[in-house]
């Protein structure tokens, strides 16, 4: 049985093929003539279609397509709905890649109570005209198609919506049932590739075990193996050669190997990539039927790390709660955070820190934050480590290091995408320690953040810019970290000095999907620089394929049909900066109460203590709708709602006066810090 985990459907989908467009207008959904096959189940039981019984539901799906994953329990929901009306179920793999056990053994842990086949030669796929699974074609008593396609338009590649706005297989069996014609015969399925049989080319130029597999170990096999992010193990010939088909598809597309920044601009220690050669040696491999060539020939096996990714052991490991949580099977589950104690009596220099999710199957993204005792200051973001997809770890350097004051604790942000299943998650984090005494540059992340957009509905392109508050004296600039949601579009971080500006990093064609931790070859001098300024764009049009719902108002907001406009910049500066006077060319800071009035989160403005708790007070006074003296997150407006939920200190469900008060005040010492700095 192959060792690989459902993984994060959000990063998988960038190996699944777009979706294969067909118009209902046009398209027969019987295609040439009707269907008329003779199969066996895998209990060797015999199925004809078609049935003179009646309708019958013929589904395709593979066992490690990330989308057959997700719509195999709705298949399953949908079959125990219908079978009482006459509706027959069959499941069939045609993937020459899955075994006949390994199809036995997936189809009972999704509990199928209908009939299984297995497709040994694509026989069966190509009388019903199959590209990808999953797809869902349903015969009448004559044998014409009467419907084929995709089960609904909740998953597509890239987007994973709330609910489906159009079930279009149960809509579809819902009017056969009451006896009426199918609406919408033909929807576009979307999905992975049918692994099929190749033809091999008589003589083969170019072969696996000679030209392909050096390529795929340079470039792919960190992700595509056992445990890690992509879906399918590379370093298995019998495995991989069912997915050949695919592989060129997604390196045509641009997709694979993953990598978004603009080669015109700036240099990357962590960029990926093929060249032409490369790309060429595998399509002429595909195409003369993807044959293995002489073993001998095959690279030596190359040894990867796997767990921690650290210098050494960790010398702490802090989990994000005593017990898992409970992710469930559909839906969307808002942020999660979890504020853990490490109980450090003293301050703690951390040289290397790794998140490691307890079920990458439904962790999306994990980010660790420091939270300073009340009164104390923190540097930046507070930001300790990050999770996110496609993202290889930080390289670590052991005289830089991140400090945790004494008393502080840890708040795990988690955000999960529910895969179909109901799932459990326990994520922890690993930190590596250093003598104060060896640090000579302390780790920091600023963010520049634009928070007051408003994406209009059908809107191709709107531009929101921001700016880093302030340039460490000292510092160096060591990567860059994107962050948009589904209607990113491109991102451009530029240093500015006055009217002209030079861009540092471009991303022109974002991927939600791969969230890059862009790592500059050379560490950028920031005394050289006078600002560092964000360009990020959106597309809320229906031309962007993404796009969960182009008819939406869009603002900011934690969820992915929202959108954020964020620049994460990793920094290193002396441990002990020098104070210094800004030079004549730069613009003087502020006043700091401007700075305070104008730089505070929008959602409270304190400058004073006693603000601080006005405005908590003022803020439950106005939204506990029910009167209990503090409030849910249901009773706040959604706008807002994301800025109070890591305010939760003992993570009840719930603010008080006293944790809104005590995150106001925070948030004023962080900003007055960051002022004083300058």
């Amino acid at each position: 049985m192959k060792t690989q985990p459902l993984l994060p459907i959000f990063a998988l989908w960038i190996v699944i093929s777009t979706i294969s467009f067909v118009s209902a207008q046009e398209a027969d959904p019987a295609g040439s003539s009707s269907i008329d096959i003779e199969m066996r189940t895998i209990e060797n039981d015999t199925i004809v279609v078609p049935s003179t019984a009646g309708y019958q539901v013929v589904c395709f799906l593979g066992i490690e397509c990330p989308l057959a994953k997700l719509y195999a329990p709705r298949i399953n929901e949908i079959a125990k709905r219908f079978e009482s009306k006459g509706f027959q179920f069959i499941a069939i793999n045609s993937n020459r890649q899955d075994s006949t056990q390994e199809w036995r053994e997936f189809t009972a842990s999704m509990q199928f109570q209908f009939s299984v086949v297995k497709d040994l030669n694509n026989i069966i796929a190509d009388k019903f005209q199959i590209t990808r699974n999953p797809e869902v074609v349903v015969i009448d008593a004559d044998g014409s198609v009467v419907y084929r396609g995709r089960i609904d338009d909740q998953y597509s590649p890239g987007v994973s919506r709330s609910k489906a706005s159009r079930e279009d297989l149960k809509i579809a069996l819902t009017e056969l049932s009451a006896g009426k014609p199918v609406s919408v015969s033909v929807t576009a399925p979307a999905g992975c590739l049918i692994g099929r049989i190749k033809k091999p080319a008589k003589q083969a130029t170019v072969t696996y075990a000679k030209h392909i597999a050096p390529i795929f170990k340079k470039n792919c096999v960190e992700c595509h193996r056992a445990g890690e992010i992509g879906p399918f193990a590379m370093s298995d010939y019998d495995e991989i050669v069912g997915w050949a088909d695919m592989i060129v598809e997604t390196i045509d597309d641009g997709r694979m190997p993953p990598w978004h920044a603009s080669p015109k601009v700036g240099q990357f220690t962590n960029a990926r990539g093929l060249t032409e050669n490369e790309k060429q040696l595998v399509r002429i491999w595909v195409t003369e039927g993807a044959q293995l060539g002489n073993p001998k020939d095959l690279p030596e096996s190359k040894q990867y790390t796997t767990g921690w990714r650290l210098p050494r052991t960790p010398d702490l490991v802090v989990p994000m709660s005593r017990r898992p949580f409970k992710v469930p099977a559909e839906g969307t589950v808002e942020y999660q955070y979890f504020v853990v104690d490490p109980n450090f009596k003293e301050d703690k220099w951390v040289s290397a820190a790794q998140i490691i999710p307890g079920n990458r199957a439904v962790v999306h993204h994990s980010i660790v934050f420091i939270r300073p005792p009340d009164g104390q200051l923190g540097l930046g973001l507070n930001f300790l480590a990050g999770y996110v997809p496609g993202q290889v770890p930080v390289k670590h350097v052991a005289t830089m290091a991140r400090k945790i004051p004494a008393g502080s604790k840890l708040v795990f942000q988690q955000h999960y995408t529910p895969n179909g299943k109901t799932q459990t998650d326990l994520t922890k984090i690993g930190l590596v320690f250093v003598d104060e005494d060896q640090v000579s540059e302390e780790l920091m992340t600023l963010v520049a953040i634009n928070q007051e957009f408003e994406i209009h509905p059908q809107q191709p392109d709107l531009t929101v810019t921001a700016k880093l508050p302030w340039l460490p004296a000292g510092g160096k600039l060591l990567s860059v970290s994107p962050h948009m949601h589904y209607r990113g579009k491109s991102f451009v971080a530029s240093s500015v000095s006055g009217d002209s500006k030079r861009p540092l990093l471009s991303v022109p064609n974002y991927d939600f999907n791969w969230q890059h931790n862009y790592e500059f070859a050379e560490a950028l001098d920031l005394d050289e620089l006078q600002e560092i300024e964000i360009s990020i764009s959106f597309d809320n049009s229906t031309n962007n394929p993404f796009n969960p719902d182009p008819s939406q108002y869009v603002i900011w907001g934690d969820q992915t049909w929202e959108e954020m406009a964020v620049g994460f910049f990793n920094i290193a500066r002396p441990r002990v900066p020098e104070k210094s006077t800004p030079a004549p060319t730069q613009q003087q800071p502020e006043p700091p109460a401007k700075k305070q009035t104008e730089k505070l989160e929008t959602a409270f403005s304190p400058t004073t203590h006693a603000q601080a708790k006005a405005h908590a007070r003022q803020l439950i006074e106005k939204n506990d709708s029910n009167g209990d003296g503090k409030l849910d997150f249901k009773e706040l407006p959604r706008l807002v709602r994301y800025k109070y939920r890591s305010y939760d200190a003992d993570q009840d469900g719930f603010v008080t006066v006293k944790e809104i008060e005590t995150a106001a005040r925070d948030a004023f010492h962080r900003l007055e810090s960051q002022v004083n700095q300058q």
